[in-house]
């Protein structure tokens, strides 16, 4: 299957702006994702937050603008075999396919991924030695993972975000600033049932769409406050060191208050990977850049002098 990468810049000079969209599957099970451009590679980590520090990557990478739908679990999950399957939200405001794709794992998530590699040419990112939807991965051996992370194959292209990746997606943006909430603010976001203002959260009754879900980030992701709770690829204890601890979870979901949404949670989420019963567990996947998304950044920010302030 040829990969579809449209870069599109929205601003000559705001990375929030940039938009990559890519395109998987054929036929009646071709769907898309959008991601944005996470720059100011070697960023200091976020020392207010929980944990401390959180945030800081070292390198630029791409992560999805939205949550994954219902929608795209479903045609990967038919076109790859899958077997995955997701949460029945009949009485949560109805399970259309632009809604997130909940209920799902960690481990069913990570499937998801492998298979945009797969699908697309790419190495695969977790080391699945058996065939079953929910089975636990094993660890890649010394020399195929990158740092201490044992979960992921240091050639992917496609990936879950860790912790770090997605922290810094939600609370930090380009110029080095970090908020308390994911709509580049330290106060609270209004909670709303959906649209492009606020955040899905304070008892909605469901989520809503991936792309009606709040306002954006500083770096222009949606919905990583509220809507619904977030696998990250990290285990809780922040060590990716064997296959069957707890994975950490972020964001809150819609029937959440404030406290969940905020960098400063200090009762963090966490779940066995194989933990598929939530209907308020989704995911985001993330990805490294194309060099021409790169190049083409450059260009657009040429010349602008970013200034790190620090969070009042």
């Amino acid at each position: 299957m040829d990969r579809l990468l449209a870069l599109i810049l929205l601003s000559g000079i705001s990375a929030k702006a940039q938009i990559i969209t890519e395109s998987f599957g054929t036929g009646v099970n071709q769907f898309s994702i959008d991601f944005v451009q996470i720059g100011n590679p070697g960023n200091a980590a976020d020392t207010t937050g929980s944990p401390s520090p959180a945030g800081s990557v070292s390198y630029t990478y791409n992560i999805g603008k939205y949550e994954i739908s219902r929608e795209m679990v479903l045609k990967a999950s038919s076109a790859g075999g899958l077997g995955l399957t997701l949460a029945d939200l009949t009485f949560y405001g109805g399970n259309g396919m632009k809604r997130p794709a909940s209920g799902v794992s960690w481990n069913e998530a990570a499937r998801f991924v492998n298979y945009l590699n797969s699908s697309t040419g790419h190495q695969v990112a977790y080391n699945f030695v058996t065939s079953g939807g929910n089975d636990y991965i094993s660890l890649w051996a010394t020399g195929l993972y990158s740092g201490n992370n044992q979960f992921r194959h240091k050639d992917s292209y496609y990936f879950l975000p860790s912790l770090d990746e997605w922290y810094k997606a939600a609370y930090g943006s380009p110029n080095g600033t970090w908020y308390n909430f994911s709509n580049g603010s330290d106060s609270p976001p209004q909670p709303v049932s959906g649209g492009l203002s606020g955040a899905v959260y304070g008892g909605q009754s469901g989520p809503a769409d991936i792309n009606d879900a709040g306002a954006l980030s500083a770096y222009g992701t949606m919905g990583q406050g509220g809507n619904v709770w977030e696998w990250t690829e990290t285990a809780f204890d922040g060590v990716n060191d064997s296959e069957s601890e707890t994975r950490e979870l972020r964001g809150g979901a819609w029937n959440n208050n404030n406290t969940q949404l905020d960098a400063n949670f200090k009762e963090r989420n966490f779940g066995d990977p194989s933990r598929e019963v939530f209907g308020s567990d989704g995911f985001r996947v993330a990805s490294v850049p194309e060099p021409s998304a790169l190049s083409l950044l450059a260009v657009g920010l040429g010349g602008l002098a970013l200034v790190r302030r620090r969070r009042s």
